[in-house]
């Protein structure tokens, strides 16, 4: 299946994106090599091979959350540019 420019310009309205005539063109091209290839891989035969989300097994190897007080907050904030008590002080981001 080729992609047409038309099917390009639908795909940047639909994205918000202003493309000039050069990258659409690259775009084309590019999109119907990504298709193509999928009809390819579409071709395979997967019947009997169960759905993964990983080629291999996988288990989770991380420790369970642990809350635990932490008494040394001034080694941390010693490397803190500014300071406010026991917090960070940050600029203001809103207004």
């Amino acid at each position: 299946m080729r992609v047409d420019i038309k099917t390009v310009e639908h795909v940047a309205k639909l994205a918000r994106l202003g493309l000039s005539e050069e990258e659409k063109k690259i775009f084309t091209e590019q999109l119907s090599k990504i298709i193509e290839y999928a009809e390819i891989i579409n071709k395979l035969k997967t019947d009997g091979v169960p759905p993964t989300s990983h080629a291999i097994p996988m288990k989770n190897i991380m420790r369970k959350d642990k809350v635990e007080p932490f008494i040394h907050t001034n080694l941390i904030l010693n490397n803190a540019p500014e300071k406010e008590g026991n917090m960070f002080k940050v600029p203001k981001i809103l207004e």
